[in-house]
């Protein structure tokens, strides 16, 4: 039963309705649950449906659904108001903040010989496969990661384990599966399913994680013809298919071909939702490999008011600022404060 639920195309449009209807089908098949934890994206995240998802879940679950816990990653802790926002009438007394610092549990590591052969030797260390105790110690019967497949910088192609290990993930985690996304490369990585991190996070999934009952449940989304985001497809299962589904889609919705190199783009970054360089740097990621030699890029952040969410982070980016990766790589080299921030 590893794949639950499946719908989507480049022009289907789920209503809420639909939502509702494929969500229920797969917890029926999934049968009776005692204690449920959700794990959605947190505000940064809010255009995923994950919002309306998660409030599905606690709907169709009531009390038993007794912990949402939004995969912050490094992220800034979600406000009241922003609870209410993406989660509609859920009770904020059922959040609870995720600290990617403390509070972690490691299930096992990745062995360095691994990480070297799949990085091509890029870079060569394990990778602990680290999580929020509360998915370990909250005596949870099904644990709900709720999310869109998107492209990404760091992954390739967003969610899936990657909600698990980096949203619900700890320091070391975190820290090193950005340095080998970013040294092995974005251009090598961005929508691509498979790449060196997404391994990794694959290895871990299976040996470490098996015993933690997690269900995923991806959304893909693209804007229709009149200019709003729709929900192209929902696809909920225990392992990989449910990922691999979402992300065919995605790759097929979410990117824009283009028959020449731009010479000038302009950005905008929602001040609802960006308010770092963290965050804002997507700005970059998203358009550079169509931007052309010599091209400029205007990005408008009316929000960004820092470098980093996390305080730690901030500081780091302020000392040493972007200076392309041979410098960076200096600097890790050079700077144990850096080294022991990679994800900075």
């Amino acid at each position: 039963m590893s794949l639950l639920f499946s719908a989507g195309s480049a022009t289907t449009e789920l209503s809420l309705e639909q939502l509702r209807h494929g969500l229920y089908r797969a917890l029926d098949a999934l049968g009776p649950r005692r204690k449920v934890l959700a794990i959605p994206p947190d505000f940064t995240r809010f255009h995923s449906f994950a919002g309306p998802l998660t409030r599905l879940a606690w709907e169709y679950y009531g009390d038993r659904l007794t912990d949402v816990l939004p995969a912050l990653g490094t992220h800034t802790p979600m406000t009241p108001a922003e609870i209410s926002r993406m989660f509609c009438d859920m009770p904020v007394a059922l959040f609870r903040v995720h600290d990617w610092r403390s509070g972690l549990v490691t299930l096992g590591k990745v062995p360095a010989e691994f990480v070297r052969e799949v990085s091509e030797g890029v870079v060569e260390f394990p990778w602990p496969a680290q999580v929020d105790r509360l998915l370990v110690e909250g005596g949870f019967d099904l644990i709900l990661s709720i999310g869109q497949v998107v492209p990404h910088e760091v992954i390739g192609m967003a969610n899936h384990s990657k909600n698990i290990f980096v949203g619900a993930g700890g320091v070391e985690g975190i820290n090193k599966s950005h340095y080998l996304g970013a040294v092995y490369g974005m251009e090598r990585i961005m929508g691509r399913a498979d790449n060196p991190v997404r391994a990794v996070l694959d290895y871990a999934c299976k040996r470490f994680a098996s015993h933690l009952p997690i269900v995923y449940v991806q959304t893909v989304v693209a804007r229709n013809a009149e200019g709003r985001l729709a929900v192209r497809g929902l696809y909920i299962g225990e392992d990989r298919e449910c990922f691999d589904r979402a992300a065919a889609l995605s790759l097929e919705v979410n990117f824009e071909l283009l028959d020449r190199p731009i010479q000038k783009a302009v950005v905008w970054l929602d001040p609802e939702e960006f308010k770092s360089t963290w965050l804002g740097n997507k700005a970059v990621y998203r358009t550079r490999m169509a931007i052309a030699d010599g091209g400029e890029l205007i990005v408008l952040a009316p929000g960004v008011r820092e470098f980093g969410e996390d305080r730690t982070i901030d500081e780091l980016v302020r000392r040493y600022g972007y200076r392309g990766t041979p410098a960076t790589l200096e600097a890790v080299r050079r700077n144990p404060e850096l080294a022991a921030n990679l994800s900075a």
